[in-house]
């Protein structure tokens, strides 16, 4: 066998003579063309059969020993390596292709395909999807102002510190203000989104098997991060003041709930329900997470103060998002924890790695500082009201036959029911097919679904956009009945 038969260097390549002798190389003893024990050219003498420099030879040489595929030895010429064969041959049985396609996940992980959180059709952005503030509407120029200083300031302070001073002292006082919540700054984490903040309340309070509580129907972010440290979940039913304590039922390690404004439904948990939950769990054994996702906005009375704010046993958590007051592209969260765990978790969300953008939290803390943050949601708040009577009057004036529209006290999305108490999901099927994106109230159910309605986001949408996607719903159900569940 001639060595330079079997290679074919082009000068006009832009890998290069060495690179292109290397790779020719590794593939004729890689491909067992040249096998183990093989005494190959001098560089000398194959540089001159290629015409190539020596230098690029040795090059090649060099490369192929430091990968193991030569042995090179002074005033000697290159061998392949020993059993150079084994490192490249086949399996004598290939796997079968069906057991190579199936990755090794945990039972968490298989779980996930069953689930439709988040949405599966969620692909473009259309009315009237629940959930969503309107952008259109923020102060851009402020905010990137804002981001700016923020991104100079960093410069001149400590950034190993992940939690931000200025911005933990802001949350403060507003949460104490607006909220009733009561903390010192070393109580309050900020994180790159609610969901973390959930996963970092599992990862530090949940032992596998220990039982969980969440509203049902309810948020299904929350039972996921609660699952995958290995809780039992178990799905609490609501009646008319949001989640029922069952009496019967043991104390659970954890109770997440949104009382200010129950995901989905939009119920108001009253104080009585409120001191009922606090009862139920045991100080030092049980903890609530109190998740005031959408708390800013409450249109027809003051809101009531946070349920964290009533315990007096350090049992509460409360989680808050700027994701809402503000756009969804701010992704920043915020955990008030009892004192007692404050450490612990901020040491828990450094090995997480669950930190926030420092420059994007000194420029929050400037935009609250400034009194941008405060103006921004009460223009919204002025704002979605009248979205949300836009939506329900379009609603009566339309579909009255049809649906009838539970219109809440806050927030930026309702349930509209039908009247015959019929099932959802075929309906869902048809608007979204026609550009109408809602979401089947059954889908947030943790166990079997008892509660049927379609979920209508209206914070994100102009009163026109509204009219249009309420016209489209009338054409799509009027006249039609859903598939009884």
């Amino acid at each position: 066998m001639i060595l330079t038969d079997l290679l074919a260097l082009k000068r006009s390549d832009e890998a290069g003579l060495a690179a292109q002798l290397t790779q020719q190389l590794r593939a004729l003893i890689s491909g067992g063309r040249i096998r183990s024990g093989a005494v190959l050219p001098s560089s000398r003498s194959l540089s001159a059969e290629l015409e190539v420099a020596r230098n690029t030879v040795i090059h090649a040489y060099e490369q192929l020993a430091a990968e193991g595929y030569l042995r090179l030895a002074a005033r000697r010429r290159p061998v392949v390596a020993d059993a150079i064969e084994t490192r490249f041959a086949k399996p004598a049985t290939a796997p079968k292709r069906e057991a190579a396609r199936k990755p090794l996940l945990s039972p968490w992980a298989l779980q996930l395909s069953e689930a439709d959180w988040p949405l599966s059709y969620q692909a473009e952005f259309r009315p009237l999807r629940p959930g969503l503030a309107d952008a259109r509407e923020f102060p851009h120029e402020i905010w990137a102002r804002c981001l700016r200083r923020g991104a100079l300031r960093r410069r001149f302070n400590d950034q190993t510190v992940v939690n931000r001073p200025a911005l933990r002292e802001a949350l403060r006082d507003y949460l104490e203000v607006n909220r009733g919540v009561r903390a010192e700054t070393d109580q309050i984490l900020i994180l790159p989104t609610a969901q973390a903040a959930l996963t970092l309340v599992a990862a530090t309070t949940i032992v596998a098997g220990d039982v969980v509580w969440t509203e049902d129907p309810g948020y299904p972010g929350a039972a996921a991060a609660f699952r995958a440290a290995g809780a039992e979940v178990l799905g609490i039913r609501l009646d008319e003041h949001g989640m029922a304590r069952t009496s019967e039922r043991r104390a659970p390690k954890l109770i997440f709930t949104t009382p200010s404004h129950q995901h989905p439904t939009g119920r108001v948990m009253p104080v009585a329900r409120r001191t009922e939950l606090l009862a139920a769990a045991e100080p030092g054994k049980s903890w609530i997470v109190e998740d005031d996702y959408d708390g800013e906005f409450h249109y027809d009375s003051r809101p009531m103060p946070a349920l964290q704010g009533l315990d007096r046993e350090g049992r509460g958590l409360y989680l808050g998002t700027f994701a809402k007051a503000m756009t969804a592209d701010i992704r920043i969260g915020y955990l008030v924890v009892p004192s007692q765990l404050a450490r612990t978790m901020e040491i828990a969300q450094r090995h997480l790695g669950l930190i926030a953008s420092v420059h994007v939290q000194e420029a929050l803390a400037g935009f609250m500082a400034d009194g941008h943050f405060l103006a921004h949601v009460r223009r919204m708040r002025r704002i979605y009201r009248a979205r949300r009577d836009h939506l329900a009057t379009a609603l009566a004036r339309q579909l009255a036959p049809v649906l009838v529209a539970e219109v809440p006290p806050g927030g930026m999305q309702l349930i509209a029911r039908f009247r015959d108490g019929a099932a959802e999901q075929n309906a869902v099927n048809r608007l979204v097919a026609a550009g109408v994106e809602v979401r089947a109230l059954s889908s947030l159910a943790l166990e079997k679904p008892r509660d049927h309605g379609l979920l209508l986001g209206f914070a994100a949408w102009r009163e026109n956009e509204i009219g249009t996607a309420v016209r489209i719903m009338a054409n799509c159900l009027a006249g039609k009945r859903a598939v009884r569940g």
